[in-house]
């Protein structure tokens, strides 16, 4: 079927916004793309994405292979290859929304006839103010007018790849940007479908919300089956959020055609095409599993285990649906919200969601459904998840949501003004202002807060750490912010690779066995006897952990196997070079590990080395030996963090408590000039810590008192 000249300038005029956002927003990215490794789970992805490995649940399949063409480009670091690709997917789902939002505006233009209420003679004068406009946009045929007939959908894409949360993964190495790529590319699919559909149902005279007298239409299934099929590939990457859009999905295609649809063959067709693309893509787990790759976490080789890791079982411990956990989280939300597109106290995007909500329901109930079902099934999902990390990235479907929405509401606004406007130049001007405004307060909002342009915070965090390690040392941890980065450091810049560096954490998953045997043959060697029976215990404890959970005499037997690896690790390994432990063991008491930090307690005297503590087994004086820190991006004014990033969170608290720490240990052995000089130390890195100034002042109180300090 021919198109008509509107239509084909439409769609050219898509194009070119979609490939106006996404050469604007890949332009951004690189600039303020992370230069390394990054905390959380950026070093553990790349280094699984590397060596084609399995990642923590649920394995995010269909992105190791993608990150693993990516980290064979032979351009810059490995972390940066992969971070770059982070920025490719969040660019192209920011465009792919441009041709979302044109889909919508297609159809409330073109096919959605301005409705009337039986009995009423004269129109609504909002409706002749879009029918003026629309005829104007028609009557012109220059580039301008393509360009005024994209803005809203220009703006849209713009504001959503300047959001705080999804240009934040843009420019580090996570899965999030490629999982909202696939789902903005489903809602494409399927709203091209449904526009298909209403074109040819409009010129065969059909009375299309009525329900009645619809032809069955099946020329454009080839668009929902490749929606189905991108459906099940996403699954493959964060599946939770992607099987969330399903119910609004289901929205578009009743309201298309109805129930005939569920109750036909086309609904088994889509389905089989689904769980085809998800078993090709999941298929990669247990091959890659097969080959013992570096890292295989989870081992997931038999039926039982893949189940456990796609499902994210481990993690299921997280959920909580009770009412109080729900509002703490709506609360959370609420503060997440208001920051995503700029700063707090300009809520524009917000009343231009909530003007676009309210014209959708006016004049097309489909797509007002559609976007409330994404938003309800997203948030009911993510306010009962109890998450810390990344939490935020699991509200991206909700944002594109209110993105798609603001974009409806910058095209009533646009109408609203271009039917004032009587000159077509100062249309244009309008036109370019107000869609580029919008987005361009987000872009000045969130700039501080996601240019990583000088994001060296977890490489410097390793350095500074492994810097004061002597040669052959082991490292118990139990903050993933030193273990994750760690993995990048010494697998792929195969740095400090004789430092021993063990997540106590994950020392309960037999896979990670696997891992240590492999990396530090001589630590699994000197504790074999005890590493052997826990694993024993593990393994049993893997495979029907109920028999556990009822039983108390087996789970003191297996947290007793546990202690015992534990200690013979501190104890055989302090034989052969240093032992250390971040401060999660030694300043917190984690109930989970308490046996194990009361235990270091008991036998050691931990004192501070830099960021970390080394155990000596007197309790005499050690010389903690000056500590040279570099903070770039940390303390130095560059970036700035929201009060629950993990770096204010994980990382900026193990700085002050270990400075702080430093002088109290130098205190304690009436070190004070050198107290004097660590207090201050870190008064430099954080004026505002109270500790610190206390301490200094304790100091040269005794000082004056004690003028005589031991050097």
């Amino acid at each position: 079927m021919k198109l008509s000249l509107l239509q084909l300038r439409s769609s050219k005029a898509e194009l070119l916004g979609a490939g106006s956002v996404f050469f604007a927003s890949l332009f951004i990215y690189n600039w303020t793309l992370a230069p390394t490794v990054t905390l959380v789970d950026s070093g553990e992805l790349i280094v699984a994405a590397r060596s084609l490995g399995v990642a923590h649940p649920p394995g995010f399949p269909f992105y190791l292979m993608l990150a693993h063409l990516a980290s064979l480009v032979p351009i810059g670091s490995v972390a940066v290859r992969v971070n770059f690709a982070s920025a490719v997917f969040a660019a192209l789902a920011a465009a792919t929304l441009t041709l979302v939002v044109g889909e919508l505006m297609a159809i409330a233009s073109n096919l959605a006839p301005l409705k009337q209420k039986p009995g009423k003679k004269r129109k609504r004068k909002s409706d002749k103010v879009f029918r003026h406009v629309i005829d104007r946009r028609n009557d012109d045929d220059s580039l301008s007018s393509r360009l005024m007939a994209i803005a809203p959908a220009l703006g849209s894409g713009l504001l959503m790849a300047f959001s705080r949360t999804l240009w934040s993964y843009a420019t580090i190495a996570e899965v999030y940007t490629l999982n909202t790529l696939l789902i903005v590319i489903i809602f494409f699919l399927v709203l091209r479908w449904r526009r298909r559909i209403l074109e040819d149902t409009k010129r065969a005279g059909a009375k299309v919300d009525s329900g009645r007298h619809v032809p069955v239409i099946t020329d454009y299934d080839s668009l929902l089956y490749a929606a189905a099929i991108v459906f099940g590939v996403a699954l493959g990457v964060h599946h939770v959020t992607v099987a969330l859009t399903l119910p609004a999905i289901a929205v578009i295609v009743y309201k298309t055609e109805g129930p005939r649809f569920f109750t036909g063959k086309r609904l088994l067709y889509a389905a089989c095409f689904s769980f085809a693309a998800l078993l090709a893509v999941y298929s990669y787990l247990p091959l890659a599993a097969s080959h013992a790759p570096l890292i295989n976490w989870g081992n997931p080789r038999s039926l039982q285990e893949i189940w456990w890791h796609v499902t994210g079982k481990q993690y299921q411990v997280f959920l909580s649906f009770g009412p109080a956990a729900v509002g703490e989280h709506l609360a959370e939300f609420g503060s997440v919200a208001l920051r995503e597109f700029g700063s707090w106290w300009l809520p524009l995007v917000f009343f231009l969601a909530i003007t676009g909500l309210a014209e959708v329901f006016k004049r097309d109930r489909t797509i007002f459904w559609f976007l409330t079902v994404v938003v309800i099934a997203d948030l009911a999902y993510a306010l009962s998840y109890d998450i810390a990390e990344d939490k935020d990235a699991y509200y991206l479907p909700t944002f594109l949501a209110v993105a798609i929405a603001a974009g409806l509401g910058l095209r009533r606004l646009l109408y609203l003004v271009l039917a004032r406007t009587r000159l077509l130049s100062q249309a244009y001007i309008l036109t370019g202002v107000l869609a580029l405004a919008v987005p361009g307060t987000t872009l000045a909002g969130n700039w501080r807060f996601d240019n990583r342009s000088r994001y060296f915070i977890a490489h410097d965090y390793i350095q500074n750490i492994l810097s004061t390690i002597e040669p052959n040392g082991l490292l118990l941890t139990l903050d993933w912010q030193v273990a994750s980065p760690s993995l990048y450091t010494r697998e792929i810049e195969q740095l400090r690779r004789d430092v021993k560096v063990i997540d106590v954490q994950l020392l309960r998953r037999s896979w990670y066995m696997d891992y240590l045997r492999r990396a530090y043959p001589g630590l699994i060697e000197r504790s074999r006897d005890k590493v052997d029976a826990f694993l024993i215990k593990l393994k049993e404890w893997e495979h029907d952990p109920e028999a556990y959970a009822k039983s108390a005499t087996l789970t003191r037997g297996i947290v007793s196997a546990f202690q015992e690896m534990f200690q013979s690790f501190v104890r055989k390994d302090l034989e052969v070079a240093p032992v250390y432990v971040s401060s999660d063991l030694v300043l917190s008491m984690d109930e989970q590990y308490k046996e194990q930090i009361q235990w270091l307690a008991r036998n050691y005297q931990p004192f501070p080395r830099g960021l970390v503590f080394e155990l000596a087994s007197d309790r005499g004086f050690h010389d903690p030996s000056a500590v040279h820190l570099q903070t770039r991006g940390l303390a130095d004014g560059t970036m700035k963090f929201d009060k629950d990033d993990v770096v204010n969170l994980k990382v900026l608290p193990v700085y002050r408590a270990m400075l702080v720490n430093r002088g109290r240990y130098l205190a304690f052995f009436n070190r004070q000039e050198r107290a004097v000089e660590a207090f201050q130390q870190a008064l430099a890195f954080d004026p505002s810590l109270e500790a610190a100034r206390q301490g200094l002042n304790q100091s040269i109180s005794e000082l004056r008192t004690s003028p005589i300090s031991p050097p």
